[in-house]
């Protein structure tokens, strides 16, 4: 089977109003930045999205806000994105905002078949609304539900045309668990190489998981605050 597709705006073509999207990265780390830009460009409307966070103003998933694309989001903080802020105080966007080491799971869960799970985090708090108690060891616990997609947009630093992806140090993030948790998992890479080209021992992604992979042609990898000392 042929995985490899000549750009975004291919790999991208049967993503469909109202599909729930998981995008990779954290902060503007490590984020599919082809994908998100085709995206915009397509104009796809009421998705669900599934990501750490949501970019910010006008960079990353900030360019599909922008757009009023993005029906739900499901992530762990607002961060320094003014218009998701906006969007969430005015009724505009319905965010849910969870536990990231609670997120993380969820979404490592629907990839592995599990349907829920039992954590500590967050009893107590408005995150424990709605949802089963149990106690576990004299301890409360709460139910959590698996993350699942119809996509997962996935940045690598590597991948060979058969689909096996290795990611480059922090922006590795949540890539390689959301591969594991959509119905079709698209990866833009920063190089593309023949199989046998990568160290087998060093793939993270292994290629049974990924539907589509690309060479991305533009990487702007950019900061979202840079901050440095004044010179003494």
């Amino acid at each position: 089977m042929n995985k490899v597709v000549a750009s975004a705006e291919e790999a991208i073509a049967d993503v469909f109003d109202g599909a729930t999207i998981m995008v990779g990265g954290f902060g503007l780390c490590g984020i599919p930045e082809n994908l998100i830009r085709a995206l915009a460009a397509k104009g796809t409307r009421n998705l669900t999205t599934i990501s750490n966070n949501a970019g910010v103003d006008g960079l990353g998933m900030g360019l599909l806000l922008a757009n009023g694309q993005i029906r739900k989001h499901i992530g762990t903080y607002v961060g320094e994105n003014k218009m998701l802020e906006a969007m969430m105080l005015s009724g505009k966007i319905d965010l849910q905002l969870v536990p990231q080491g609670t997120f993380s799971e969820r979404i490592r869960a629907g990839g592995a078949g599990i349907a829920a799970f039992f954590t500590p985090t967050g009893y107590g708090t408005t995150v424990a609304d709605g949802k089963e108690v149990r106690e576990f060891d004299g301890k409360p616990h709460l139910m959590e539900h698996a993350l699942k997609a119809d996509f997962a947009f996935i940045k690598a630093w590597k991948g060979d045309t058969w689909g096996n992806l290795i990611y480059r140090k922090t922006a590795r993030n949540f890539n390689p668990m959301m591969a594991t948790a959509a119905k079709i998992t698209i990866a833009e890479v920063e190089h593309l190489v023949q199989p046998g080209e990568l160290e087998p021992d060093l793939v993270h992604t292994p290629s049974v998981y990924v539907k589509r992979i690309f060479q991305g042609q533009l990487f702007e990898k950019r900061i979202e605050r840079r901050t440095v000392r004044r010179a003494s």
